[in-house]
């Protein structure tokens, strides 16, 4: 039953041991063949400047009820106080 034991923690020690190298070099990849990272990518996208509106276009926003809100029922208190 010690050897099992034994066995498992080596086996177990060593996948561990591998999984981290792995995600290491998964981590840095290599550029220098070129063959997966390039720098030459284009994504499409097309970037123009404009000269940004001197006004909003939206109007201002003005609240419907003016002052403080009635409390609902159940927080107004007692009846009669």
């Amino acid at each position: 039953m010690k050897r099992f034991h034994v066995l498992s923690a080596t086996i177990g020690a060593g996948a561990l041991v591998s999984l981290g190298a792995f995600a290491a070099v998964a981590a840095n990849p290599q550029t220098d063949s070129g063959s997966f990272v390039s720098s030459g990518m284009s994504t499409g996208v097309t970037v123009t400047q404009s000269v940004a509106p001197s006004q909003g276009a939206l109007p201002v926003a003005v609240p419907a009820i003016k002052g403080p809100a009635p409390l609902p029922p159940e927080e107004q208190g007692l009846p009669g106080s």
